[in-house]
């Protein structure tokens, strides 16, 4: 299986950098029985039955990308110089992994300024990351960070435009309230409460489950094996309840169906034997074609990255030439790509009907 495989060409102006609004007026492809459908979000009422459980990722993206200046003495004076950081993930030694520029430039035990109120220390460099220490914890922490940081943005939307205040609504879902992630699980920036009161009113049930999405989900795949990539691994959590509502879908005979990859990705990697249990750790599941799916009967999620290991997710769930054929659709009708663009609703033969 080789990375050429999952390539495809996509404009550059595809690649949304705002969201739509209101979020559910996004437009969705669906794929379901053979066939593709255009719409809108708000349609998936449509698509769905009484008794169909979709299971959402409460992660709640923090503001991790940070602007700051480094002071030292030197020969001829003071002088101060900027750092970007943009934070990673806390270590178990209470400082923050965190990417740094320009890293060469900066050396452990030097202070970095980011606000009146939120400063860090820099206490060592591994393996290109830099580890933070904050002048600040729990709640003062927190508030001084919502200050001074911005939304980090994906790097292809980054490379268009800076970070600003909408961002902060607009890269953070609706449900969020598990602080952690640094990427948003953004197929579920399509929900606002008009669609989750019309998803309810149709009897379709909700989950929710916590994957922190790091910053490695958008490190590209160098190996042309792909069967040989290591992914990163993500924290998550599958509660008891949500474990035993997710089983009892199964028993039913519905569908359980997950709104983005990170969702997915954690579901499967508390199942056991076509069995979801609560589940609680680090994961470093890696899906492509071949995997055998013991919870997911179907998907929502954006359109993806070529080469990217979401591409070979989707891939595992539809088929490889069906992606193709979906992706084929999707950029030959315009829709919009990655973490602000559009949906689409994977659903395999297999799933058509409960």
């Amino acid at each position: 299986m080789k990375l050429s495989d999952f390539d495809f060409d996509l404009p550059d102006d595809l690649i949304a950098t705002r969201p739509a609004n209101p979020r559910s007026a996004a437009r969705l492809l669906v794929a379901a029985g053979g066939e593709l459908h255009d719409g809108r979000v708000t349609d998936l009422v449509q698509w769905l039955q009484s008794g169909d459980r979709l299971v959402l990722n409460d992660t709640k993206v923090i503001p991790a990308r940070l602007s700051g200046l480094r002071h030292r003495d030197s020969a001829q004076g003071a002088v101060a110089a900027k750092i970007e950081a943009t934070l990673l993930e806390p270590r178990a030694d209470g400082t923050w992994a965190a990417l740094l520029k320009p890293l060469k430039k900066i050396k452990p035990g030097e202070v970095i300024v980011f606000s009146d109120d939120l400063s860090a220390t820099l206490e060592g460099i591994s393996e290109g990351q830099g580890h933070l220490r904050f002048n600040l914890s729990g709640t003062d922490f927190d508030t001084a960070l919502a200050e001074a940081g911005a939304m980090p943005l994906p790097p292809y939307i980054a490379a268009k435009r800076a970070a600003d205040e909408q961002d902060k609504t607009d890269y953070q879902t609706v449900w969020a309230r598990n602080t952690g992630a640094v990427a948003a699980p953004t197929a579920s920036l399509h929900f606002d409460a008009a669609l989750l009161d019309a998803l309810t009113a149709r009897g379709v049930d909700l989950s929710y489950v916590t994957l922190h999405v790091g910053a490695g989900t958008f490190l590209p795949v160098k190996v042309e094996d792909v069967t040989t990539h290591r992914m990163h691994a993500e924290w998550g959590k599958v509660s008891e309840q949500a474990a035993a509502e997710i089983a009892a879908t199964k028993t039913a005979g519905m569908r359980v169906i997950p709104v983005g990859t990170t969702a997915l990705r954690l579901i499967e990697s508390a199942a056991k034997d076509g069995q979801i249990h609560a589940w609680e750790g680090d994961t470093d599941i890696f899906i492509y074609p071949g995997f055998d799916f013991q919870v997911a009967d179907a998907l929502m999620t954006n359109f993806h990255l070529p080469k990217s290991t979401l591409l070979m997710l989707v891939s595992a769930l539809m088929g490889q030439e069906e992606i193709r054929r979906i992706y084929e659709h999707a950029v030959g009708n315009r829709y919009r790509f990655f973490s602000y663009g559009d949906a689409s609703l994977l659903i395999p033969a297999k799933a058509d009907t409960p």
